[in-house]
């Protein structure tokens, strides 16, 4: 009728505290380590928004200019020139594979079409050097020193 005593288990008063402070200590130990994890996580949370503010150009939104919103039919009438398209380039591809200069040398033959099709290229004239300058310069002195001796 009394209390039913725990001491069969063979352990003592000075056994049952350590274990419970063990356990204890298990427990705070757990909860700083989720503390510590968590604070990590936080301060990453917070070098990330950090970092995405740098980046956040929506202030300047006011200075652009408003776009028109894209009409419903955009993507079918993008597919439709897109099948015109590929009809197009696959007859082109066509006759230039049955065409005889393509086949006797088809990289002359490519090479000669870019000849044909590319703008020329405008060639800029090369800005002088200083140095450059100074030694023509010193080459006329001299030559037209000579040319007056000799007359």
């Amino acid at each position: 009728m009394g209390k039913t005593s725990s001491k069969s288990d063979g352990k003592t008063n000075a056994d049952r505290k350590f274990e419970k402070k063990m356990q204890f200590y298990d427990l705070v130990r757990g909860a700083v380590a989720k503390k510590t994890i968590s604070k990590e996580n936080q301060q990453k949370k917070r070098r990330r928004q950090k970092r995405l503010k740098a980046y956040d150009l929506s202030s300047l939104s006011e200075y652009l200019p408003e776009l028109k919103s894209p009409t419903e039919t955009g993507p079918v009438e993008f597919k439709l020139n897109r099948n015109k398209l590929v009809m197009k380039e696959s007859n082109q591809l066509k006759t230039v594979m049955n065409h005889p200069v393509f086949q006797s040398d088809p990289l002359a033959a490519i090479y000669q079409h870019l000849q044909n099709t590319q703008p020329p290229v405008e060639e800029k004239p090369k800005k002088r050097d200083n140095k450059t300058k100074k030694r023509k310069t010193k080459k006329k002195k001299s030559k037209d020193g000579v040319q007056s001796m000799l007359i």
